[in-house]
């Protein structure tokens, strides 16, 4: 099971969902097709930025570009690839 992750929304920590399923979850419904068409044609070398960018999706916020690059960022360190 993946770690929850976290990050600041206008000052309130929020846990970023970071699995397939908890990020289908948290998107609106009508969004979920798309979401599912979008992760079953992810080639291996694409699945992680698909994945951020519905991430990006679930959790709206303002500076969520920047915080995407921090997540991508922190998960590159992590698996010792930056």
């Amino acid at each position: 099971m993946a770690d929850p992750l976290k990050t600041l929304v206008d000052g309130v920590e929020v846990e970023v969902p970071n699995t397939l399923p908890d990020i289908r979850a948290a998107l609106p419904e009508e969004r979920r097709a798309e979401f599912d068409r979008a992760i079953n044609e992810a080639g291996v070398d694409e699945i992680h930025a698909v994945m951020r960018h519905w991430m990006l999706e679930a959790v709206p916020d303002p500076d969520a570009e920047a915080r995407l690059a921090r997540l991508a960022s922190d998960e590159a360190e992590r698996r010792g690839t930056s």
